[in-house]
């Protein structure tokens, strides 16, 4: 019986040292003036890599074209991801991926593509496209210049966005050193990444950016302010064209070819 006991507390002993192997970590992100800043990408690279990567981002997401608005703004995808745009406006609006900030080796392609705008009654068109390269992807629409938005496509799969109080909250992750990146779509001087050192139970540090990140407009009320195909600033040609195909985009009756064209993916 004495030998049994034992051998439990033995087992028990275990399985509190293997959890204690792991750590809780969060990061705030703050901006020049010390606010908290929601959106940011926090990137977490621990030096242990026992175990299999964490499953903290969608596996398949959407990103809406909604009331002029591309919603999200920022994505977070690992590569190799198929990420799937939808228009849900009653106009049409393009797609264009082409790589953000200062980049320096060309790494992926740049894709374009129309999307009719959604009839009523009817489901809303979408096409996908697959991100294999890590780097950002700036979004934007060629009709609409105000439409922005990211891709953040990750080389970690301890990746995560911050929320609406500026923290981004890692669990499980190995002890030992670590380090931190921050990606803020209005930082455009990259950040150096932060040594951080994971030990059993909560670790909590912060980062600051050196720039106040302008607060994102609300869309507007109601369903929209016209039913023209451009929407309230303009008009696309409603011709028949194949999803995720180089289509023409109409300047004063001229037709001008919209194709793939290779873009440097951007490290930051």
């Amino acid at each position: 019986m004495m030998i049994h006991h034992r051998a439990i507390f033995w087992i028990a002993a275990s399985a509190v040292g293997a959890s204690a192997s792991a750590g809780s970590v969060q990061i705030q992100v703050l901006d020049r003036d010390g606010k908290p800043v929601p959106e940011a990408v926090v990137v977490l690279y621990p030096g242990a890599t026992g175990g299999p990567p964490p499953s903290l981002l969608q596996a398949n997401p959407t990103i809406e074209q909604e009331r002029m608005r591309f919603v999200p703004a920022v994505t977070v995808v690992m590569p190799g991801t198929s990420v799937r745009f939808t228009n849900q406006d009653r106009w049409d609006h393009h797609v264009r991926g082409a790589a953000a900030g200062l980049a320096a080796t060309p790494a992926t392609s740049g894709f374009e593509m129309r999307l009719a705008g959604k009839a009523d009654g009817k489901p809303a068109n979408s096409s996908e496209v697959k991100l294999d390269t890590p780097g950002v992807v700036l979004l934007s629409c060629h009709l609409h210049g105000s439409m922005r938005g990211h891709v953040f496509v990750t080389d970690s799969a301890w990746t995560l966005k911050t929320d609406t109080d500026g923290i981004a909250r890692f669990a499980g992750v190995p002890d030992g050193a670590a380090q931190v990146r921050v990606w803020h779509a209005e930082q455009l001087v990259d950040l150096p990444r932060k040594a951080l050192n994971v030990v059993p139970g909560p670790v909590l540090d912060t980062v600051q950016l050196s720039v106040v990140p302008r607060v994102r407009r609300a869309p507007p009320a109601g369903p929209g302010p016209s039913n023209a195909p451009g929407g309230p600033m303009g008009s696309y040609s409603q011709a028949p064209a194949e999803q995720g195909k180089p289509v023409a985009h109409r300047h004063g009756g001229h037709g001008v070819p919209i194709a793939p064209k290779n873009i440097a993916a951007s490290a930051g």
